[in-house]
C-alpha cells in the first residue's frame, strides 16, 4: 500500500459542492488538518462529520492556512470569497508583508476557469504576497470520491511543489502543465474534446435512426471498437434512452467552452470544430435545456432534423 502524503500544517478548502465535499474529505482521510468554509451549512457539517474543521468566514481560513484551496464554478465566485472584510483578504496590504506560515501565502483554484482570466487573478494577488495556482480537475463525482481524479497543474514550479502533497492525495494523476493558466488550459482542452465527442456521438445517433438504426445496439457497436471513449462509456446509457438526468449539467460545458473560444483568440489559434460546438452548446443555453445532461446536445439535434424517436413508427430495431 502506498503511504499517505506527509501531513503539511492546516491546509484550507472553501467549496463544499458535489465535487469539493468529497475532495475535502479525501484531504483530512489523508492525515491533513483541513478548515473549511461554505456558504451554506449542511455540507460544512457533512465535512466535520468526514474529519475536517468548520469556520466561520473566509477570512478565518485565510488567516488559519498558508494553502487555500477553492472548488467553486467560476472565478466571479473566487472573487466574492476573496474580497470584502470577511473575505480571504481581509486586511491585506501591499505594504504590509505577508507573516510566513501564519497566513495564506498560496490560493490553489480548482474549478474549471478561464485560463486568461485566472492569470489576471494571479497578477493581481502577487503584491499581496499570494500565489495563484490553478488546478482544474477531471474525473467527476466519482474520481473526487475515490480519490482518482486528473489534476492538471499550473503555476510557478515552487509554489506547485508547496500544494503538491494535497493535489496528490485528491487524484490518481497530477501534472504540472507550466505557468499559472496552463492548468486551465490544459482543461479546456479536455472539455473541449469532451463536448466535441458528445457532439460526434449524439451526430452518430441521428444519423443511425434516420436510417432505421436502434441507438442502443448502434452504441454497443460503437463501443466495441475504435470509436470507444470513457465519454461514451459514461455517457452511453444517456444517449440510448434519451435519460437526460444530469450527471453534468450542459450549461457548465457550455461555460467551458465559452473559455475554449477565449483561450483560442489569445493565442491566436482558429478552431473550426471548437466553434461549431460551443454554438450547439449555446443553442442547448438557449433552450432552456443547460441543467439537463450535458448529452442533451441529441435532443437538440434529433429535433432539428425530425429523426424519429425510439419507439417512433418508421424506427426499426434489428436484431441478431
Amino acid at each position: 500500500m502506498i503511504p499517505p502524503p506527509p501531513r503539511s500544517g492546516t491546509v484550507g478548502f472553501i467549496g463544499l459542492g458535489a465535487m469539493g465535499l468529497p475532495m475535502a474529505a479525501r484531504l483530512a482521510k489523508a492525515g491533513f488538518d483541513v478548515l473549511a468554509w461554505n456558504r451554506g451549512r449542511a455540507p460544512l457539517d457533512a465535512a466535520v462529520a468526514a474529519g475536517c474543521r468548520a469556520a466561520d468566514r473566509p477570512a478565518e481560513v485565510a488567516a488559519g492556512a498558508r494553502t487555500v484551496v477553492t472548488m467553486l464554478p467560476d472565478l466571479p465566485q473566487v472573487r466574492a470569497v476573496l474580497e470584502g472584510p470577511d473575505g480571504l483578504l481581509a486586511g491585506r496590504d501591499p505594504a504590509t508583508p505577508v507573516r510566513p506560515g501564519q497566513e495564506m501565502d498560496t490560493l490553489v483554484v480548482m474549478g474549471t476557469v478561464s485560463p486568461v482570466a485566472v492569470r489576471a487573478v494571479a497578477e493581481e494577488l502577487r503584491p499581496l504576497g499570494v500565489s495563484v495556482v490553478d488546478a482544474p480537475v477531471s474525473g467527476g463525482v466519482t474520481g473526487a470520491r475515490d480519490a482518482t481524479l486528473s489534476i492538471m497543474a499550473g503555476g510557478a514550479e515552487d509554489a506547485v511543489e508547496r500544494v503538491r502533497p494535497y493535489l496528490t492525495a485528491m487524484g490518481s494523476t497530477m501534472r504540472r502543465m507550466g505557468v499559472t493558466g496552463a492548468g486551465s488550459l490544459a482543461k479546456a482542452c479536455n472539455q473541449l474534446v469532451v463536448a466535441g465527442t458528445l457532439v460526434a456521438l449524439a451526430e452518430a445517433v441521428v444519423l443511425g435512426e434516420g436510417g432505421g438504426l436502434d441507438p442502443a445496439a448502434l452504441l454497443e457497436v460503437l463501443a466495441g471498437g475504435l470509436a470507444s471513449s470513457e465519454v461514451l462509456a459514461q455517457k452511453r446509457h444517456h444517449l440510448a434512452a434519451g435519460d437526460f438526468t444530469p450527471s453534468g449539467p450542459a450549461r457548465y460545458l457550455h461555460k467551458d467552452l465559452g473559455f475554449v473560444l477565449d483561450s483560442a483568440t489569445d493565442a491566436h489559434v482558429e478552431l473550426p470544430l471548437s466553434a461549431t460546438v460551443a454554438r450547439l452548446y449555446a443553442a442547448v443555453d438557449d433552450r432552456g435545456l443547460g441543467d439537463l445532461d450535458n448529452s442533451v446536445v441529441l435532443r437538440l439535434l434529433r429535433e432539428g432534423n425530425g429523426t424519429p424517436r425510439p419507439g417512433h413508427p418508421h424506427h426499426t430495431t434489428t436484431k441478431d
